[in-house]
């Protein structure tokens, strides 16, 4: 199957609150990538994950970002950031809002493929909910 998706209009539909850090909407979702757009609401405690590199293009919004390896940078509308799998990374800080995210992820990644380095600053419950 093919599709045209409208990334701007997806991320205007998102709510303007949520209990959740961040909720996603899922694109694709194939056994060798899976495309979602996501906003988050919350800061992102340091995590990883262990099945997939990923791919983040922000579409609206600032954020800081630390991803282990790199030195520690303010992301916004056009920029792309890639890691592999294993490689801890977070959004410690929102600067600007609505912050929203295109991510490519390869191969698919479960929404419950999230390990945060410290056990008690997040679960999968209270890190992500998929919407339609």
């Amino acid at each position: 199957m093919s599709a045209i998706f409208d990334l701007r209009a997806l991320a205007a539909g998102f709510p303007a609150e949520a209990e959740r850090m961040l909720l996603d909407r899922r694109l694709t979702d194939e056994a060798a990538a899976s495309a979602r757009v996501f906003r988050i609401y919350k800061v992102i405690p340091p995590h990883f994950h262990t099945t997939c590199d990923e791919y983040l293009l922000v579409i609206s919004g600032r954020a800081r970002v630390k991803v282990e390896g790199l030195p520690e940078a303010v992301l916004g509308p056009g920029e792309l950031l890639f890691f592999k799998r294993g490689v801890v990374h977070s959004f410690p800080e929102i600067l600007e809002e609505p912050l929203v995210v295109f991510s490519v992820d390869t191969p698919r990644r479960d929404p419950s493929d999230v390990t945060f380095v410290d056990a008690g600053s997040g679960t999968v419950d209270s890190f992500i909910r998929t919407i339609y």
